[in-house]
């Protein structure tokens, strides 16, 4: 006498598929042997030097900068100089870069008429008021 399963035994016994869990123990297994056993190396690269000026052609649009620092000192591509040299370096810069704007970046500290006399040189200069702009920062 052979034994039978009940029917619905044998059906629920051929719509069960292989038991995956072993072969799931086993990626994950070998997934943290990878990640314990790599070696993470940082690439090294070159580091630019921001500390200093960089040098180079100057772009026609670049603005011709100036700074008023709070103690209402003027500066010109980092270097002090003094209020009545803005109206040549205005006309020597605009003559090399016709299209280059005026920019004066102010501390909140500085004096109104510093900015104030800086613009006016500007002015003098040949640059028109909407190519001039001031930056209070």
């Amino acid at each position: 006498m052979t034994r039978t399963l009940p029917r619905m035994a044998r059906a629920h016994a051929l719509k069960q598929g292989p038991d995956l869990t072993p072969m799931l123990d086993v990626v994950f297994i070998m997934l943290i042997f990878f990640v314990v056993t790599a070696s993470f190396v940082r690439a090294t690269g070159l580091t630019p030097d921001l500390s200093r000026p960089l040098t180079g052609p100057v772009s026609p649009m670049e603005p011709i900068g100036f700074r008023i620092d709070a103690g209402n000192r003027l500066f010109h591509n980092g270097q002090l100089i003094a209020p009545f040299s803005v109206g040549a370096i205005v006309k020597a810069e605009s003559t090399a870069r016709p299209k280059a704007p005026v920019l004066i970046v102010a501390d909140p500290a500085a004096h109104t008429d510093m900015v104030v006399r800086l613009y006016d040189e500007a002015r003098k200069a040949g640059i028109k008021p909407g190519h001039i702009a001031v930056n209070i920062k």
